[in-house]
């Protein structure tokens, strides 16, 4: 993550206090003044502010920009884990709070926190997931009421909940759930009988992916984001 997210997440201040202090050159990396807001640090480096060697501690909280492709799993013989992307310490301790598939990007959230985790995945929470779509055909107005209402998926007992569809262009909406049935975005728009070509994830709960984040890149959540999920 930038040194700059580092320094606010472990020690309270803003954005803009932590580029102050840097560009001060309070802030050292092993053992040298770093003035560069931007420079990516890791577990493997000594970051010294105010005469403290400031370290995470505790339970990890993560958002990462999913790229396409990248899946959910530790071990897979034809693509690539999301695991791969992170060079930390213990990252086999760490959990997906609510997967993406392979060819789905967006917002992944990742903790060592089992039941922060389960907060977000538990369908009695009925935690929000806002997603942009596109898709192969244009949208009937009338898909709006009808997910609004619920969609009877294949193999399911029980409609979906009620979800809410904002169309943006003919063939471009975002989509919000509020929970999480196996391939249930792709479910949906083939139960209206269209297809979709692209599907990001952009929010789940309250927390929103970051924008300053590139696909493949992650950072610490703020405390709020943390305590946003209960």
């Amino acid at each position: 993550m930038r040194l700059d997210k580092f320094i606010c997440t472990c020690t309270g201040l803003s954005r803009i206090q932590a580029k102050r202090v840097i560009g001060k050159g309070q802030v050292k990396v092993n053992g040298v003044v770093e003035k560069d807001q931007k420079v990516k640090i890791n577990d493997s480096h000594e970051v010294v502010f105010d005469g403290r060697n400031l370290r995470f501690s505790g339970p990890r909280y993560i958002m990462l920009n999913k790229p396409d492709g990248a899946v959910c799993t530790s071990l897979d013989d034809d693509y690539r884990s999301v695991f791969d992307l992170f060079d930390i310490e213990r990252v086999e301790d760490l959990l997906i709070a609510g997967r993406l598939d392979a060819d789905t990007t967006g917002l992944l959230l990742i903790t060592d926190d089992g039941k922060w985790s389960h907060n977000i995945t538990s369908p009695k929470k009925q935690c929000k997931k806002r997603y942009r779509v596109v898709l192969a055909e244009a949208i009937p107005d009338e898909t709006v009421e009808r997910f609004a209402e619920g969609i009877m998926l294949k193999g399911e007992k029980q409609p979906t909940l009620p979800a809410e569809l904002e169309i943006l262009a003919p063939t471009e909406c975002l989509l919000t759930i509020h929970e999480g049935k196996y391939h249930q975005v792709k479910r949906m728009f083939g139960a209206m009988n269209n297809r979709v070509v692209e599907l990001h994830r952009e929010q789940v709960g309250e927390i929103v992916l970051d924008d300053d984040l590139a696909l493949g890149e992650w950072r610490y959540l703020t405390d709020e984001e943390i305590q946003s999920v209960g």
